[in-house]
């Protein structure tokens, strides 16, 4: 605390070094002039609000939330900023975790609900405080690598990326406070960077990422000063720990924005940087890679819209099938190994090469090898083996696969996918197909056959004498 102190005297009396787009003061919007109601704050969220205003610490609602709310969006998430540091939070909820090296945080845990506590930042350049915990570290490019530097409201706002995400929700009396003109910005529907944005990327390359994802799902515009930046620096990217890319890309593309996202990224050159093996397939929007890529995206954003079940596993699958393709092909000519032994190889080349840009758990790249493996059995399936893969768990997405495949196959490939896809149909078709169902060699269910009739043959007892 007596380092806060220290810094905030040190404070600039006038307004020149505030970064771009901050306000000399900030705005108070008070309850009547916006949109937010606590009905619409979730019960845990206002609960941790409440508890830390009643022990006299500072709390608010802050960022995406706050303008989800603003907009008539429901918030995935309620986070919290707070001049309480974790430590303090913690001793207020027997229900809270801290979390985060870069940047410590609280997690105040409600059954499946977190609601996450971050003290207010502060500026790092001219902490004096040389310990190993407070002072904010970064590499030779100037990304962060460490940021526990706590501050005051005012700093925080200014540590903020965008200015749709600068909005302070005060529960000490329900009005907004605006750092940067973000309600302005909301109104005119453009997206524009705190500070300077080549720097701000520079600092944590995922806000190029950010940038497209809040562009696409608040249906906003890029300022000019947001966009140009971003072809040149990302190849930043690729210092991104992988762990972290993984989360992005499941945020990208498994909210319903998959093919707005993806071709803004592929736009920026931002894709290319997550998913390096596709980049030869980004050339050409007319061939079937390019194409599987659209509809994958396409059909994902349709599945979400429907509130249909996806799963990342197919996802990568459809991603990634082209490389294995080629990296089979290349293992077939190299080797003349036979195609289950060379998908075999292929799969663990090509997601070990893909792993070290996106770090995919195995739980969705084993279930993805595995819609790989049912291609090859869908094809020579013959006879009872029909029924087996009809009773495999992974056989609906398989299927699904397969008419993708068919949908977006090259000429030469696409009768026989289409024919293979018609087949598969026919067979889920029939209703008397079923888990305990006996399939023939031409593709038709056999009536299972029952015990044959007549008397059960008893054996015969033999008593038991003395």
């Amino acid at each position: 605390m007596k380092a806060l102190a220290q810094r905030a005297l040190k404070r600039p009396a006038d307004n020149a070094n505030l970064p771009q787009n901050i306000l000399a003061k900030p705005k108070i919007i008070p309850r009547d002039k916006h949109p937010i109601s606590r009905k619409d704050i979730s019960e845990p969220a206002l609960k941790v609000l409440y508890r830390l205003h009643n022990s006299g610490y500072q709390a608010f609602l802050v960022g995406g939330c706050v303008r989800d709310l603003i907009l008539g969006l429901h918030p995935k998430d309620f986070d919290i900023a707070t001049n309480a540091t974790p430590e303090q939070v913690r001793k207020l909820f027997r229900n809270c975790r801290l979390v985060g090296r870069r940047f410590r945080l609280a997690h105040v845990v409600f059954g499946r609900e977190i609601i996450e506590v971050a003290t207010f930042r502060g500026h790092h350049d001219s902490v004096e405080d040389e310990r190993t915990d407070k002072v904010a570290k970064q590499d030779d490019e100037g990304m962060l690598l460490r940021d526990n530097v706590y501050g005051t409201i005012d700093e925080d706002a200014q540590r903020r990326d965008f200015t749709v995400n600068a909005l302070y929700y005060n529960i000490a009396d329900f009005s907004i406070i605006d750092f940067a003109d973000g309600m302005k910005d909301i109104e005119a529907g453009v997206l524009r960077m705190i500070g300077d944005a080549p720097t701000r990327y520079r600092e944590d390359p995922v806000r190029m990422l950010r940038a497209v994802r809040f562009a696409t799902k608040l249906n906003m515009r890029l300022d000019d000063t947001v966009a140009k930046p971003i072809h040149e620096l990302a190849p930043l990217l690729q210092n991104i720990p992988p762990a972290r890319l993984f989360e992005e890309v499941l945020k990208l593309f498994t909210a319903g924005k998959g093919l707005a996202n993806f071709e803004m990224l592929v736009d920026y050159h931002l894709f290319q940087q997550m998913f390096p093996l596709l980049k030869s397939y980004l050339a050409a929007p007319t061939e079937a890679p390019y194409q599987m890529l659209h509809q994958t995206f396409s059909d994902t954003d349709a599945r979400v819209r429907n509130e249909q079940r996806i799963t990342p596993a197919y996802l990568f699958a459809a991603l990634l099938w082209w490389p294995l393709q080629a990296r089979m092909e290349q293992l077939s000519v190299e080797s003349g190994l036979p195609p289950v032994d060379a998908l075999n190889i292929a799969a663990a080349d090509v997601i070990g090469r893909q792993v070290q840009t996106i770090a995919i758990p195995k739980r969705f790249t084993i279930p993805a090898r595995e819609i790989w493996q049912l291609q090859q059995r869908m094809e020579r399936a013959k006879g009872k083996r029909i029924n087996s893969l009809l009773t495999h768990p992974k056989f609906r997405a398989a299927y699904d696969f397969l008419l993708l495949r068919a949908k977006t196959a090259t000429p030469l490939e696409q009768k026989p996918l289409e024919q293979r896809a018609q087949f598969w149909t026919k067979i889920q078709e029939n209703t008397n197909i079923g888990p305990s169902a006996v399939v023939a060699d031409d593709g038709k269910p056999n009536k299972k056959r029952g015990r044959r009739g007549g008397r059960r043959r008893r054996t015969k007892s033999t008593k038991k004498t003395d």
